[in-house]
């Protein structure tokens, strides 16, 4: 019988695999990348006229677009790979079970990173902003924690029925200390308020990455059992 692959080596083997796949038809992150823009678009003539909302409305546009365009990223691609079998593949591989959570939780992450980084470099140009190296790291915090949620409620949604549908109605209630941190860190951060008002929300941010990034090392085993 042989040997189980080594948790790590394991994990980055299926990002391997996956971002291997994508280089070479590009459905997902073009389809991820295209629906942002187009959403970018319309806010931006929604708010061209609107100097004065502009600046408070910015960081909940930048997350209901990276929200709305992760959960369509994670839905497609695991529907493509459940539709041709590979999860049933991989199920069946001598790793561990949550290797296959943690590898696409980084693939989702690094997805959910490009397209956060699109818009907000968008609408930097669009309304010749700056922002400032704290968003960033609002960014990253913030689509870790959103990508750990769809990775694991998608693992789940993927056998139902209408599962384009159910993934973004399971996804936003869980996800909402997440999305409340992230946008209000992000508007004390562009409106420069000092350090100190808006350290609570990478705070809660680190705690609710680390709760649902382990989360799956108990649960993910018996969520992909049939």
């Amino acid at each position: 019988m042989p040997s189980p692959t080594p948790f790590l080596q394991a994990v980055l083997t299926i990002l391997r695999r996956d971002l291997r796949a994508e280089s070479r038809n590009r459905q997902v992150i073009t389809s991820m990348a295209m629906f942002a823009l187009l959403c970018t678009v319309i806010f931006y003539f929604t708010l061209e006229s609107r100097p004065d909302v502009r600046l408070a409305a910015l960081p909940s546009i930048v997350w209901v677009i990276v929200v709305f365009t992760s959960t369509l990223g994670i839905s497609r691609s695991l529907s493509q790979e459940h539709d041709r079998g590979i999860l049933d593949a991989l199920l069946l591989a001598p790793i561990d079970r949550a290797v296959l959570f943690y590898g696409k939780l980084v693939t989702t992450w690094l997805y959910s990173l490009v397209v956060a980084a699109l818009v907000t470099l968008a609408l930097s140009f669009l309304f010749t902003l700056g922002f400032p190296l704290a968003w960033w790291l609002i960014v990253v915090l913030g689509t870790l924690g959103l990508a750990a949620v769809g990775t694991l409620l998608g693992s789940m949604a993927i056998h139902s029925q209408g599962r384009e549908t159910t993934l973004p109605i399971i996804v936003l209630p869980i996800a909402l200390p997440i999305l409340m941190a992230s946008v209000y860190a992000s508007n004390l951060i562009l409106a420069n308020r000092p350090f100190e008002d808006w350290a609570t929300w990478p705070a809660l941010l680190v705690v609710t990455d680390i709760v649902f990034v382990t989360i799956p090392l108990l649960l993910f085993d018996f969520i992909v059992e049939e």
